[in-house]
């Protein structure tokens, strides 16, 4: 029998993910992951992680598997949290949950389990995996969307390697919400009605504000309204030499400054904030809502715009620095000139959008077909072909 090692995070999807493992054969362990908490700036009720590791646990002895609980919280706190200061503290924003993909559960917890003799570790994420033979007749594994529309996670996956996904397994990722529940339901788990946790990977809901002062300074700056008629965005496109130029052109801000607008109210700090964030800004009399629509941490100042379409939120096209690029399929990877037709998305959940890839010495850019909303420094874009993740990158 083949030995998997299942992160049980005391949620359902994970509950039966165990459960259809050991139906399948596998002589299936349980773990929990412990790892950074703070009260002070967790929603607890949001997320207690003593609950939790109790729900694995029952789930565990129902099932009749081997349970521990493991503490990460040291390389968590280093690897995850610290990283998140240091990418707000520079203006941009993070995504916590792909980094603790690539570097907790597919890099730390996947040492551990095989450390313990396993063969797999398991996750309760909606999405699939399986083999390819390419064209040197070398197999490479490939990770595909879950069938589940609505909760398909592999966006949050975007940064495995193929070392890592050969020895993972997705066994919920062929079938919808509903059915995970409803199994659950029938095999009289705990876990079976609970509510899908919120926020950071394995901390829960965290109020942010609070979770960034910890080492963040709060320090008082502009709110600027910048009117969609400001002349940084009547942009003239200039003839261009080449079609890396012409990308490079679309894919750089407007230059905002004070004088393109005026001072409409203060904030506690730009690192705070993020491009199309709509709370927290505390300005009002306007006709329509303020979004942010960049930020500048070096002079502390928030540039903000009046409603969804304005143009200060839209940009075609991004960059991907060549230290941030990353192949799933390295087999398929982009050498400097080439360019590929995709479809792709900036955030999880965003409708997929078609695009073209093209690959410079420096890195690569994402031209989407239609401008999108809030391209977010920091943020990882993925890249798709049908219903296969080919690759992502940190938005520069």
């Amino acid at each position: 029998m083949k030995k998997v090692v299942v992160g049980l995070s005391g949620g359902v999807d994970s509950s039966v993910a165990a459960l259809l493992l050991k139906q399948q054969g596998y002589e299936v362990i349980g773990l929990f992951m412990k790892n950074w908490h703070d009260d002070s700036v967790t929603i607890s009720k949001e997320c207690p992680w003593l609950d939790d590791s109790n729900d694995a646990l029952i789930v565990a002895e129902k099932l009749g598997i081997p349970f521990q609980t493991v503490d990460l919280s040291a390389p968590y706190k280093e690897r995850i949290v610290d990283y998140m200061f240091r990418e707000y503290q520079q203006g941009r924003t993070p995504n916590p949950d792909v980094l603790c993909n690539r570097e907790i559960k597919f890099d730390l917890f996947l040492k551990l389990a095989l450390e313990l003799g396993a063969d797999y570790v398991a996750t309760g994420h909606y999405c699939r995996k399986d083999e390819a033979t390419v064209a040197d007749g070398n197999p490479v594994y490939r990770l595909l969307a879950g069938k589940d529309p609505g909760k398909d996670q592999s966006y949050f996956l975007c940064q495995l390697n193929q070392e890592q996904l050969s020895r993972a397994l997705f066994p919920i990722g062929g079938l919808l919400k509903s059915e995970v529940r409803e199994i659950a339901a029938r095999h009289g788990l705990v876990t079976a009605g609970k509510k899908d946790s919120q926020g950071l990977c394995f901390i829960g809901k965290v109020r942010l504000p609070e979770f960034l002062q910890q080492q963040l300074q709060p320090r008082e700056g502009q709110i600027v309204e910048i009117p969609g008629t400001a002349d940084p965005f009547q942009r003239v496109h200039p003839g261009f030499a080449s079609r890396e130029a012409e990308l490079a052109f679309e894919a750089t801000p407007p230059q905002l400054k004070p004088e393109h607008g005026k001072v409409v109210g203060t904030h506690p700090g730009a690192h705070f904030f993020t491009i199309g964030q709509r709370k927290g800004l505390d300005v009002g009399g306007t006709p329509e809502p303020l979004f942010v629509i960049q930020t500048d941490v070096d002079k502390n100042i928030l540039y903000t715009g009046q409603g969804k379409a304005h143009p200060g939120l839209f940009r075609r096209t991004l960059f991907v620095g060549e230290a941030d690029l990353h192949w799933v399929r390295e087999d398929l990877a982009l050498k400097p000139g080439q360019e590929m037709e995709i479809m792709a998305r900036i955030r999880y959940r965003q409708e997929l959008q078609p695009a073209v890839l093209y690959r410079t010495e420096g890195g690569m850019y994402v031209d989407f077909r239609e401008p999108q909303s809030a391209i977010t420094p920091g943020q990882f874009v993925a890249w798709y072909r049908e219903d296969e993740l080919l690759g992502s990158g940190v938005i520069a």
